[in-house]
């Protein structure tokens, strides 16, 4: 085997051992570092193949990215197969879903925080941490968002 081969194969390896550890499935990770080295588009059959895992598992991993934003089903025309593709700057979209999970969970901490009887101080202490920690956490994300957004604009203009 190639080097590049070798240290392709190495990060897709990474990627899955990194999702993972972030409460992913594995394969899901590697089909994220596939799509970062090879694009797309790739069909379902083609992707179990390079992955060498079971296309079922390439199928629900891939309905699971699609729902996450990071892959998107595409056609390649005269074929009938599944395919998908990374989504462009796929990481913004997780971000953004982020920052969205993060609102109801500020939404959900606010009307506990109303609705806590009196006398409980300490859940109300610990709910307040929390919701000022969501609050500090979702606005560094969205200004993390909109520096990214700057930085493409301005290598693109």
């Amino acid at each position: 085997m190639s080097d590049s081969h070798d240290a392709v194969t190495a990060f897709i390896e990474r990627m899955g051992l990194s999702a993972q550890n972030d409460g992913l499935p594995r394969i899901a990770g590697r089909m994220i570092g596939y799509f970062i080295i090879h694009g797309g588009p790739t069909s379902l059959a083609d992707l179990a193949r390079s992955l060498q895992v079971s296309r079922a598992s390439v199928s629900t991993n891939a309905r699971f990215l699609r729902d996450l934003g990071i892959l998107e089903a595409t056609a390649v025309p005269g074929d009938r197969q599944d395919y998908y593709q990374l989504v462009d700057r796929h990481y913004m979209r997780l971000l953004e879903g982020h920052v969205e999970r993060m609102g109801t969970m500020s939404a959900s901490l606010a009307q506990a925080e109303r609705e806590l009887p009196a006398g409980m101080d300490g859940a109300r202490e610990r709910l307040e941490d929390m919701h000022d920690f969501i609050d500090i956490a979702r606005d560094h994300t969205r200004d993390l968002i909109e520096r990214l957004a700057a930085r493409r604009n301005k290598r693109h203009d």
